[in-house]
């Protein structure tokens, strides 16, 4: 592929998922679809008309992997690890809870479905992630265990629909049910008000572009590289099958130490700017699927993505009975981590509860670090079952 090909197909990448974030910021409509479908949708499109060479491949693998690569440091860089300690106790333990619902759950679906889904257990790995985590986690994930990007697309939609109906129910009519077995919330404090927009307010990208935010930016993305240098570095000590999954994890341990120094957890839009590379992640991907291989629906598949967020519901929903756990904070950190952050606010705004903004969006983050740990450490136990 010739070098002018190359850099048509570079700047379609970075153009088009920037496109999208303007058009959600523009109308709120368009944006409760959702940046990450839209570039999935503008990838699947692109790479179905036939205007791609057959040499596309190698860009794409390339971009695919740097841009999830960089686009997590910037992520992580975001947690603040102090202040979540000194959150109320029941929301830790609800999300503690949450996951441990999503591996009770995710387990029992690999026993059940491991000899009719071909590598069962990387999919497991990625429901475990993206189920604690977010997208973020379910790329990562895809990298680490090199899951071809057609099972990754048709995993991600199957999550994309199921998640609607999810959120749905628990917009509707899921208080009102879950109150007859949890106990009302409570409220302590408000102390949780004045930091509740945060995560991924498609709003907050309105001044990515002044000075001072370029400037954090660019620092924010150097750092990001050097995260990655260093854990290439580790990586390159071990052999080559598990340089990937080591890649991933060094990235993930280094951008959270880091987060704990104020100058690099106080630059402003890196989790933003971290969005924007994981949206190019998915228009990619999405570019690299054919449609043909999704016309026929994966029953067991369908099932198995099925299990994990509605079983992983009613197996949290039974531990936080047990531990006494209010209906809120119950609602809360599953949506936190099934969907991750930018449903948060969405629910709360159903439930009437602004207190538990706070609650739900610092454990959906911590939920992008924790993620990577669970579905890779898990996905490679579930294999040697």
């Amino acid at each position: 592929m010739n070098t002018a090909i190359s850099l048509l197909l570079i700047c379609f990448y970075l153009f088009i998922p920037a496109l999208i974030i303007y058009v959600c910021y523009k109308f709120p409509s368009i944006n409760k679809i959702g940046a990450v479908l839209l570039c999935y949708i503008a990838g699947i499109t692109m790479g179905n008309i036939g205007i791609l060479p057959e040499q596309a491949k190698s860009i794409q693998d390339i971009s695919s992997n740097i841009t999830i690569i960089l686009g997590l440091p910037m992520l992580l860089f975001t947690i603040n690890i102090k202040t979540w300690f000194r959150l109320a106790g029941k929301a830790l333990l609800a999300f503690t809870l949450e996951c441990i619902a999503v591996v009770i759950v995710v387990f029992a679906g690999y026993l059940l479905l491991r000899h009719i889904i071909p590598d069962a257990w990387k999919i497991a790995g990625m429901l475990l992630g993206v189920y604690t985590g977010g997208t973020p986690n379910l790329a990562a994930i895809k990298e680490a265990f090199n899951v071809d990007s057609t099972t990754f697309v048709i995993v991600h939609t199957y999550d994309t629909v199921l998640s609607m109906i999810y959120i749905i129910f628990l917009v509707t009519i899921a208080q009102k049910l879950f109150l007859k077995f949890l106990p009302p919330f409570k409220v302590i404090n408000n102390e949780e008000d004045k930091n509740a927009k945060t995560g991924e307010d498609i709003r907050l990208y309105g001044d990515i572009f002044s000075k001072n935010i370029l400037k954090n930016l660019v620092i924010a993305l150097l750092l990001s590289i050097a995260v990655v240098a260093i854990s290439l570095g580790i990586a390159g000590l071990l052999p080559n099958q598990y340089q990937t999954m080591v890649v991933i994890l060094a990235v993930t341990t280094i951008a959270i130490l880091l987060s704990l120094i104020p100058y690099v957890h106080n630059l402003k839009r890196t989790f933003q700017f971290g969005m924007y590379l994981i949206y190019i992640f998915c228009t990619i991907v999405g570019s690299m699927v054919n449609v043909d291989n999704l016309i026929h629906i994966n029953i067991p598949l369908l099932f198995y993505v099925f299990l994990a967020i509605f079983g992983s519901l009613l197996v949290h929903g039974i531990l936080c009975k047990i531990f006494s756990i209010d209906t809120d904070t119950y609602i809360i950190t599953s949506v936190a981590g099934i969907c991750s952050p930018p449903f948060v606010p969405v629910v709360a705004d159903a439930l009437h509860n602004k207190y538990i903004l706070l609650s739900g969006i610092t454990t959906g983050v911590i939920g992008y670090a924790i993620g990577n740990y669970l579905g890779i450490t898990l996905g490679y136990i579930f294999s040697s079952i």
